[in-house]
């Protein structure tokens, strides 16, 4: 969609601008838009799943790539007079009074309300070959790629205290699953959950990886290869962007954005949606396609609960 050029009087008629173009973003703007919100949404044009072929586990959208995902949604979104998008990169966030202020490299636009939704960046541990197989052969969730894997022997790489649960959820879906514990140990209760799962654990240190006829090909230290058809792998995972952290938001023991069961953070104003935030009764965000634009829906809605109370003294339902 084509950058366009706004005065600051067109920009200050803004009930919300919705930071980030994914699926939360994208939902959140869509729901603005149903209800005659003026909405602006900024799409720097990066999103956490680029590296993915194909997206899985979204009703109706199994196995879509999720750039058709984002093009069928701004299409949608074309037809609601009150919502605009621009390709642009939000660089700040800030109060202007009883409104907040956007910088962009339009200049700044300004709102009643920011609903963040620049979700987070996957840092992969360092093994050589790794990141050219992530987002097709080798992943970190089970329930978006796990079922690409079916039939296949299949890695888990780490020794982490999850390993046993992880090497369990792709028990029914593996011919076989191979625990690569890359010179670290695994605990004597995840060694209990892996012997009566049958998982075989190969404990020399991962020298890299490359494609193979199956998927891949795992190299070690010493040993024989291993071929897979699929590799899981845990990621790191941190902000996208500077808000949370410019803006004072509370964060979670994940590194994610607090927030209610509605999106709301723990500033007035600042919604958040997506993976870069969750509730405190969760260890992290549930992170797929569809709950990010679950999530922005409920955002969103609070949003509009918000804005009533504030115009009208209607008391916020959510």
């Amino acid at each position: 969609m084509e950058n366009i050029q706004h005065d600051s009087q067109h920009d200050s008629q803004y009930d919300v601008v919705v930071v980030g173009g994914g699926p939360a973003g994208l939902q959140a703007a869509l729901t603005l838009g149903r209800m005659h919100r003026r909405v602006l949404l900024l799409d720097s044009g990066s999103y956490r799943n680029d590296p993915a072929d194909l997206m899985h586990n979204f009703l109706t959208h199994d196995g879509r790539p999720p750039a058709e995902l984002r093009a069928l949604a701004r299409a949608e979104l074309a037809t609601y007079d009150t919502v605009e998008v621009r390709d642009v990169v939000a660089s700040s966030v800030v109060p202007d009074g009883d409104r907040w202020s956007v910088g962009t490299d339009d200049g700044p636009v300004s709102a009643r309300l920011v609903l963040l939704a620049t979700g987070v960046r996957d840092t992969l541990p360092d093994k050589p070959g790794l990141a050219g197989l992530f987002g097709t052969v080798a992943a970190h969730c089970p329930f978006c790629h796990g079922h690409e894997y079916a039939g296949t022997p299949v890695a888990v790489l780490g020794s982490h205290p999850h390993i046993g649960r992880v090497a369990a959820m792709l028990a029914p879906i593996a011919s076989e699953v191979v625990v690569l514990a890359d010179g670290g140990e695994v605990d004597d209760a995840n060694l209990a959950q892996l012997r009566s799962l049958g998982t075989s654990v190969r404990t020399e240190v991962v020298a890299g990886f490359c494609r193979g006829s199956l998927g891949g090909i795992v190299s070690f230290a010493s040993g024989p290869d291993l071929e897979v058809g699929g590799v899981l792998v845990a990621t790191t995972f941190a902000q996208s962007a500077p808000f949370a952290a410019d803006l004072g938001l509370t964060l979670l023991g994940s590194g994610c954005v607090e927030v209610d069961v509605m999106g709301r953070t723990s500033l007035p104003g600042v919604y958040a949606a997506g993976d870069l935030a969750h509730t405190a009764a969760t260890p992290m965000p549930l992170s797929s396609v569809l709950a990010a634009a679950a999530a922005g829906q409920a955002a969103a809605t609070a949003c509009v609960a918000d804005l009533l109370a504030l115009d009208h003294g209607v008391l916020a339902p959510v």
